[in-house]
């Protein structure tokens, strides 16, 4: 079901976190709960996916996440400020010990000069208070494209949070 990268990446995860007891919680926007898709697809994943928040319209991230929504109001749905609040939020709402977010704009529409298809903000958040952000500008290669290179940075980022600090 999934390019061979991201199964072998996501079966290292669950393998790892079970190992390790570490719980996942996901906040998706763009990528419409593939990430969560993507780590339940490998068995045995209930022992670290607690749960996954697809937040897609703005609403949702208030509702579900608690954004700020000054927060969307001054740097918009698909910016650093609120996937950073994505993450922590899903962080607050679950029982998991980090977090991945995504806000972005897949296309093949919605994109501006300042915010062009294929910017994504991703976020990871622990609840030892680590924190990371990457800012990804993958270009118009396509919606599919744009949401599965999405999922495998997620995955990158998790790997990246859930090392000794």
């Amino acid at each position: 079901m999934w390019p061979a990268d991201i199964e072998r990446e996501a079966r290292a995860i669950i393998a790892d976190f079970t190992a390790r007891g570490l719980k996942i919680a996901t906040a998706e926007s763009c990528t419409g709960g593939l990430i969560a898709a993507a780590l339940t697809e490998i068995a045995g994943s209930s022992a670290v996916v607690d749960r996954g928040f697809v937040t897609y319209s703005n609403a949702a991230k208030i509702d579900m996440l608690g954004i700020d929504g000054a927060t969307l109001a001054a740097h918009g749905a698909v910016s650093r400020e609120t996937a950073a609040e994505m993450a922590r939020g899903a962080l607050s709402r679950s029982d998991a010990h980090l977090a991945v977010a995504v806000t972005g704009i897949a296309g093949p529409s919605g994109g501006s000069v300042e915010k062009p298809v294929g910017l994504v903000h991703l976020a990871a958040a622990a609840r030892s208070g680590k924190f990371l952000h990457r800012e990804m500008r993958y270009g118009d290669i396509g919606r599919d494209a744009v949401r599965l290179a999405t999922v495998r940075t997620a995955l990158d980022l998790l790997r990246e949070i859930a090392q000794e600090p």
